[in-house]
């Protein structure tokens, strides 16, 4: 019984420290901003000694691109309501939600700042994003089998016009989104799909 824990506990450690520094990272974003994040800050904010972070992660590019692929990997569910309307708009919805609570501004904070134009983070940036659409995907398929959208609509282009209203106004023009942003995108979407707009270009 004793023999097994031993090597159990730094396994829980590791993560524990790992969730506690991913948390932190994210949280001194969203206060500070990418320009004035320092790997002492992140330390102190997890409760660990900075030497524990620089042994795990080299430099604050390294430790800012670790946090965003956590928050890539994290799951998020594939609505199913059995109308591709009803999907779209929780899949939309869904995402006013992300960006605009709990980690949400700490994401865009890291990939539209200061850090943007860095190689690591446009990296992460489109690993972000290509996750959110490789699981939101099926949404679309479903649809086009269910009749509810012309044979070749292009779930991707489908799903970035989906996003497209929404980004634009929390980056460019700075105006609140909400459910009714959501709604609005969905009919839009909707809309361009039903005249084949988003059909695939590419064999």
């Amino acid at each position: 019984m004793e023999s097994a824990s031993p090597p159990d506990r730094p396994v829980g450690r590791g993560a524990k420290v790992r969730a506690a520094v991913h948390a932190a990272t994210l949280a001194e974003l969203v206060d500070n901003g990418y320009a004035a994040l320092t790997v002492e800050a992140v330390a102190a904010r997890a409760g660990v000694h900075k030497t524990t972070v620089y042994r795990r992660w080299k430099d604050r590019e390294s430790l800012v691109v670790d946090a965003l692929a956590g928050q890539a990997a994290a799951d998020v569910p594939v609505p199913d309501t059995g109308s591709v309307e009803g999907d779209l708009r929780a899949l939309a919805r869904s995402l006013v939600a992300m960006v605009t609570g709990g980690s949400g501004p700490a994401l865009l904070a890291a990939m539209f700042s200061g850090g943007a134009g860095l190689p690591e983070i446009a990296e992460a940036r489109q690993q972000v994003f290509g996750d959110r659409l490789r699981r939101a995907r099926p949404v679309v398929t479903r649809a086009v089998e269910r009749g509810e959208l012309p044979a070749g609509t292009d779930p991707g282009e489908l799903l970035r016009t989906l996003a497209a209203p929404i980004y634009f106004r929390l980056l460019m023009t700075a105006e609140p989104v909400d459910a009714a942003t959501a709604d609005q995108a969905v009919r839009v979407a909707l809309a361009a799909a039903r005249a084949g707009a988003l059909t695939c270009i590419h064999t």
